[in-house]
């Protein structure tokens, strides 16, 4: 059993993937003249941060003023993206029931993205995350993480929920952060199909179960304090 749960955000507990997608593909394209493939989003991009994204564009490390400018620029498209299509703009399915499950019951949870504040600041607001999470233990990429794969992200979250790795579950999407989530020696570790097939997933030995929704979570793998001695 397991004391506490972290998720990741894009393309977890909200599925935007595609947004992101076609916002890095026009951007990739003005960096360097041709758009990413599917297969460079999904190395390179997926849980990194945009100056690692933008570094590996243009083959080079950018200066600072350069990725703030193109990450915000990116980003802002990105909201709009989600602004305009507000019935897709919702949590996953299965995730609400889940998260109401983990409130109730006095499981430690939290989130652990490399989206950058403006962004964290939108989901805050727009998915109104603070019905179930402590905005506080939130982790996100302030300058200071390296991104995923490092394990850093998961470590920091975990540290945030008063536990050891090995005592918490990562849901993720990207194979970046699966591989975050075992280098930090996360106990248990979840990949949701959001965009992937379950095929992508089948043959990574550190992913213990693959889901296409939260409902599939067995709540019987969490240690609930309230019903301890």
């Amino acid at each position: 059993m397991f004391k506490g749960i972290i998720f990741d955000f894009n393309g977890t507990l909200f599925f935007d993937s595609e947004k992101h997608l076609d916002a890095w593909r026009k951007y990739s394209a003005k960096l360097r003249g041709t758009a990413f493939t599917d297969d460079e989003m999904r190395k390179y991009m997926f849980g990194r941060t945009n100056e690692d994204i933008i570094a590996y564009a243009l083959g080079e490390k950018p200066s600072k003023q350069l990725v703030e400018q193109l990450a915000k620029e990116k980003e802002a498209v990105y909201r709009d993206m989600c602004r305009m299509d507000k019935e897709n703009t919702v949590l996953a399915p299965g995730a609400v029931k889940l998260l109401n499950f983990l409130k109730e019951n006095n499981i430690p949870h939290t989130i652990a993205t490399m989206s950058e504040k403006d962004n964290v600041d939108f989901y805050i607001e727009e998915f109104k995350l603070s019905n179930w999470f402590d905005i506080d233990k939130i982790v996100y990429s302030d300058g200071t993480l390296p991104g995923k794969p490092a394990p850093d992200i998961y470590l920091k979250a975990a540290k945030r929920l008063g536990l050891e790795p090995q005592e918490c579950i990562v849901v993720e999407d990207a194979i970046s952060g699966i591989d975050s989530a075992k280098s930090a020696g996360i106990g248990k570790i979840i990949a949701i199909a959001s965009m992937e097939s379950k095929e992508l997933y089948k043959n990574i030995p550190a992913v213990s179960q693959i889901i296409e929704n939260f409902d599939e979570i067995d709540r019987n793998i969490f240690e609930i304090p309230c019903l301890k001695n």
